[in-house]
């Protein structure tokens, strides 16, 4: 299954801020997952971590919590969210940015309860500027998480 990797958050140069586990509860369960990827963007130092994608099975139409620790909750960070519809057919991505720096969850949820979400993924983002001056300030992907959906026949 492939991941997502963070579309809309341009990708800094990488090394762990650290070891923040980002959990998800889905379906009666739980996983915390390291970090795919981080960022350092001083050293431009990358840490990859291909084999930290969490997985969980879920049934169509379940929601997804996602709980962050105040490492991610205090940054502005991105969902996105990959799905099928009943006919497994693939829909468009679902995105939200949450900017607010203090929030620690978020649920995800499908359009239709037949709806099955397949991959879900946190990405942290750094605001930065290459000139010190505010309108030419971007985000740029620091790290990300990932989780990996299970169909509950696997």
């Amino acid at each position: 299954m492939a991941l997502l990797a963070a579309g809309g958050f341009v990708v800094a140069g990488c090394s762990a801020p650290g070891p923040e586990e980002v959990t998800f509860f889905a379906d009666g369960k739980t996983v915390n997952v390291a970090p795919l990827a981080s960022c350092d963007v001083k050293s431009a130092q990358c840490t990859t971590r291909p084999d930290a994608a969490g997985k969980l099975r879920v049934r169509p139409g379940k929601p997804v919590q996602i709980s962050v620790p105040s490492g991610i909750a205090e940054t502005p960070w991105k969902v996105t969210v990959q799905y099928v519809n009943a006919q497994g057919e693939p829909q468009e991505l679902k995105q939200d940015i949450i900017t607010s720096l203090d929030r620690f969850a978020y649920t995800v949820t499908t359009p239709r309860p037949d709806d099955q979400i397949l991959v879900v993924e946190v990405a942290q983002a750094s605001v930065i500027s290459q000139t010190g001056r505010p309108e030419d300030a971007e985000a740029v992907t620091t790290a990300i998480w990932s989780l990996q959906v299970e169909s509950p026949a696997a």
